[in-house]
């Protein structure tokens, strides 16, 4: 009889995972990084920070942080304000619906859990915007529960630690490593525990060059033994970046300029923008800018100036925006597909909530704020406070 052949042995949970836990938590006591949301109990402010800090680098998010704070200081006042005021804070932070979702789920929170957040994560999962993972965030850290989280920082510490050399998009993979953070989280200091795979992944057991000589883990790991943990984890499937062609027209009548409001949902969904739209297969610049301002907001234009083109790229999207000035528009606006639209002063549009391409077509026409307007925070606050 022929010997039945060997099956790969898959790797388990760290043998000694109560000494693993204790490691982790004594690095962290004595490594972590002072960073603001870690200064506070309250569950509203973490909310914050980990909705920012999606796809989100810290150093990028801790300005924005201090500053929504300021403005909205509470889970009440949030959910009192006009979604504008919310994306005007949020301009340049990217991933606009993280705003939006915010926002709509502390007026779910105050109309049906009397304005405090829900501490399990179940319950916390009913919110709008909030996953398994920033309810694993939420429930570990501020209501200290037993929770994992499951994000890329944890999954490549955990795929190096036990050497999971499987495809991490795999449904099935990913349900490896909440199972392998559900044991880890199990014991005293959960939030902590989390908070420390995911600082460990940040800055010892980065995706490049990883620092194993000073990771407190390097012992027990799978794959510094084996030579190769830059190797891990293993992705197989990747998007193509799609790249897509623009038009977006600056239009001025009587010392007035056209914005325009994208509608809710959608990329960059509820920001303001200058019309313009989509060039189809073929299509020139000017011919489709054209085409768009007829369709969408039945003008006619004439004497296009191009003022050049930027580019901007979104997670699996890469936009070429061409940018005209244009000296004549005929018609009145008749609005198909965009929420709605105003005449400004030619600095207005860059005070409203608008997305990198928009800012960098404002920055080309010489018209750009790279930060939101102080004045008018100054304005939305004290106008919340009324």
């Amino acid at each position: 009889m022929s010997a039945k052949p060997q099956q790969k042995k898959k790797p388990e949970t760290p043998t000694h995972i109560g000494r693993v836990r204790a490691t982790l938590l004594a690095w962290y006591d004595a490594n972590a990084r002072d960073l603001p949301w870690r200064r506070t109990r309250d569950p509203y402010a973490i909310w914050v920070s980990e909705t920012m800090l999606q796809q989100t680098r810290v150093d990028t998010v801790i300005p924005y942080y201090t500053r929504f704070l300021e403005h909205f200081p509470d889970l009440a006042s949030l959910a009192r304000a006009d979604l504008e005021s919310v994306y005007t804070l949020w301009t340049g932070l990217g991933y606009y619906s993280r705003a939006r979702n915010l926002h709509s789920a502390a007026q779910s929170v105050v109309a049906d859990w009397g304005g405090a957040l829900p501490d399990r994560a179940e319950s916390l999962r009913e919110l709008k915007g909030i996953g398994r993972y920033t309810a694993g965030a939420l429930a570990s850290i501020a209501f200290d529960r037993e929770e994992p989280i499951v994000d890329g920082n944890v999954i490549r510490v955990l795929a190096r630690l036990v050497g999971i050399r499987e495809d991490v998009g795999e449904s099935k993979v990913i349900g490896r490593f909440w199972s392998l953070a559900s044991e880890l989280v199990a014991g005293p200091r959960p939030g902590d525990l989390n908070q420390a795979l995911m600082e460990l992944g940040a800055t010892v057991c980065t995706p490049r060059n990883p620092a194993c000589e000073g990771c407190p883990l390097e012992s027990p790991c799978v794959a510094r033994a084996q030579g190769d943990p830059a190797s891990l984890p293993i992705k197989k499937k990747r998007t193509p970046v799609r790249r897509v062609e623009a038009t977006a027209a600056w239009i001025e009548r009587r010392g007035r300029v056209l914005g325009v409001q994208r509608p809710e949902g959608g990329l960059l969904g509820g920001l303001w923008e200058l019309p313009g739209g989509d060039l189809q297969p073929g299509e020139t610049p000017e011919a489709g800018l054209r085409r768009c301002l007829a369709e969408t907001l039945g003008l006619e234009v004439t004497g296009l100036e191009t003022a050049g083109t930027v580019e901007h790229l979104f997670s699996h999207r890469r936009l070429r925006l061409h940018v005209f000035r244009v000296a004549e528009s005929a018609g009145r606006v008749n609005r198909k597909g965009f929420e709605a639209h105003r005449w400004l002063a030619p600095s207005g549009l860059a005070d409203l909530p608008h997305g990198g391409p928009t800012r960098k077509a404002l920055a080309l026409l010489g018209q750009a704020s790279p930060r939101p307007h102080r004045a008018r925070l100054r304005q939305t606050s004290s106008a919340q406070s009324e």
